[in-house]
């Protein structure tokens, strides 16, 4: 006997046909979102949304004070007081000026945020081109902080040595590289941006510290015998080479755009009350930090010691011992919260190719060696150059200007399209303009300071 299985009147409609695979599919992209809130839950940048405006405040002062300040002097005496003073008050008011912008275009699309720096820069220049635009550069960014963040660690240990030891028993930099990086092999296994807060706080406050012994120590040691202002180089040549290393080791002190987005998007938000309010709260917050950071130490170290001043301002500083050793490990646990700052976006980019792309599984064992080998990396890289002032003006003319100075301003000419001759048309331009420039003379007199110091270098020595 055959039993019929009971029907509605509505089994003879041909539309049902279509309900169970629009079920089906409708299944698979529920899995599909399923999927991707985990990834997104796990990836270092947006698995947390609650921070607090003060949050971005330390995080910027962070990102921005950094080992930049201290060749600030040594910037100065190869500009010169006029040519120095206008670069100084020109990078700080043209980065505020795209810092901004950079927060304001964070959630330009109604209910989408861009996260990412490369992410706003494919939505202005498309999936394919923006990505190739802006991530090399970010790369370079923040590889190259921290890898500068391995040499001035070292640089810092070792003076601490230097001055307590009495120049006894002298130990090679490459030593204090490794000291230095065994911290942030621990250190790089905090899992996103919340998690490092109390580091960044902590980095905040010593980069504030340490930037006013620089200054204040500077005043207390007063001018030295037969200081000189005129400029160190003996050449016309050398005098231009040098000139353009110091504009790029002014832009290297302007870093921050390189992970303001990343910052950003820990903040939560809704559209009563975008995160774009309290970011800009924490950002002017700590460009006031960074003025009271960058202008005294620059001014005053550059005053004090003239053209003698050391590409590190604390360097140059030898007495009183106690409180050099004492900026020093400030410096030092500035720079450890500094690394992970700079560092967190790059793990993120790794584990999101290698979880998106390549469909590995998103596990603590994964993080737990992509992370160390990115540290091994810049460690070995910091201890085979270690050359503190050539790397920040190489750096800072070709990566930093592009991202601080002129990159915000292309994508909101790209996105929000302002009315030629307009006065945001010509800010814009002017800032381009002047970028580019940035971008093309810094990199020669940084490329030329490396090769003349690697001349007498001994590797790991």
């Amino acid at each position: 006997m055959v039993v019929q299985a009971p029907t509605d009147g509505n089994s003879s409609n041909p539309d049902n046909v279509d309900e169970r695979p629009e079920k089906r599919s409708q299944i698979i992209d529920d899995e599909k979102a399923r999927k991707q809130k985990e990834i997104n839950d796990w990836l270092p940048i947006t698995s947390s949304r609650n921070a607090n405006w003060w949050y971005a405040a330390f995080h910027n002062v962070n990102s921005m004070v950094g080992a930049g300040v201290l060749g600030l002097p040594f910037a100065m005496s190869n500009l010169g007081w006029g040519p120095g003073c206008v670069v100084m008050v020109l990078s700080w008011v043209i980065t505020l000026f795209t810092l901004w912008q950079m927060v304001e275009m964070h959630e330009m699309v109604p209910g989408k945020r861009f996260d990412r720096y490369h992410e706003l820069g494919q939505h202005a220049f498309g999936e394919k081109l923006g990505l190739w635009i802006v991530v090399p550069q970010q790369l370079v960014c923040e590889v190259g902080v921290n890898i500068l963040y391995m040499v001035t660690g070292g640089q810092s240990l070792q003076k601490i040595h230097k001055i307590v030891k009495k120049d006894k028993d002298p130990i090679k930099l490459t030593y204090f590289i490794m000291i230095f990086a065994s911290v942030e092999f621990v250190l790089s296994h905090l899992p996103n941006f919340n998690s490092i807060s109390g580091i960044s706080l902590a980095a905040a406050v010593m980069s504030l510290s340490y930037s006013t012994i620089a200054w204040t120590t500077s005043i207390h040691k007063g001018v030295q015998p037969d200081v000189e202002y005129g400029y160190i180089a003996r050449s016309t040549s050398g005098t231009v080479f040098n000139f353009f290393n110091a504009l790029g080791q002014v832009a290297f002190a302007y870093a921050g755009h390189n992970v303001v987005l990343e910052i950003q998007a820990t903040l939560p938000t809704s559209p009563e009350k975008p995160s774009k309010y309290a970011m800009w709260r924490g950002v002017v917050i700590a460009y006031i930090v960074v003025a009271l950071c960058y202008f005294p130490v620059a001014f005053i170290g550059y005053y004090t010691f003239g053209n003698t001043v050391e590409d590190n301002i604390l360097i140059s500083l030898e007495k009183p011992g106690w409180l050099i050793v004492t900026a020093n490990m400030f410096v030092i646990i500035h720079i450890i919260g500094g690394y992970q700052l700079f560092a967190m976006p790059v793990f993120d980019m790794i584990e999101t190719v290698l979880v998106k792309k390549l469909n590995f599984r998103p596990t603590t064992k994964l993080r737990f060696i992509t992370r160390n080998i990115y540290v091994a990396f810049t460690m070995v890289v910091g201890m085979t150059f270690p050359f503190f002032g050539g790397i920040m003006g190489f750096l800072g003319g070709f990566a930093y200007s592009p991202t601080s100075y002129y990159l915000p301003c292309i994508i909101w000419l790209a996105i929000k399209k302002p009315r030629k001759f307009s006065l945001s048309w010509f800010i814009n331009w002017i800032c381009i303009i002047l970028g580019v420039l940035l971008m093309i003379v810094s990199p020669i007199g940084g490329l030329r300071n490396i090769i003349l110091q690697a001349k007498e270098y001994h590797f790991y020595n």
